[in-house]
């Protein structure tokens, strides 16, 4: 496969039990030397999803890509457009991170 397009989920996952919130997206991956490259846009036109999307992705960056066929892999979202549009890059990183988000009241 040198290409896929379609529709999947981004999923945001508290901890190992605890999906957070999961987002539709149409996404573009293509093959490039030994790598991948993917970009991709919301589905929802809602300001509710972009600003949960944005909450999150500055929260932390790191969401599953699940596709229809339920396989899965780890990513980092790099937002562009006002958190509408975004590249992925393959998170490498531990499977267990900290996120530490204070309000201030």
């Amino acid at each position: 496969m040198d290409r896929f397009e379609g529709r999947c989920w981004l999923d945001w996952w508290a901890n190992s039990s605890t999906l957070l919130d999961s987002v539709e997206v149409a996404i573009v991956i293509a093959a490039v030397t030994g790598d991948w490259e993917a970009d991709g846009r919301l589905v929802g036109e809602s300001d509710e999803d972009s600003e949960a999307f944005a909450f999150l992705c500055e929260l932390d960056p790191v969401f599953t890509l699940r596709f229809e066929d339920e396989s899965a892999v780890a990513v980092t979202v790099h937002p562009t457009d006002g958190h509408r549009r975004f590249s992925l890059t393959e998170y490498t990183g531990p499977l267990q991170r900290s996120v530490v988000d204070r309000i201030a009241l």
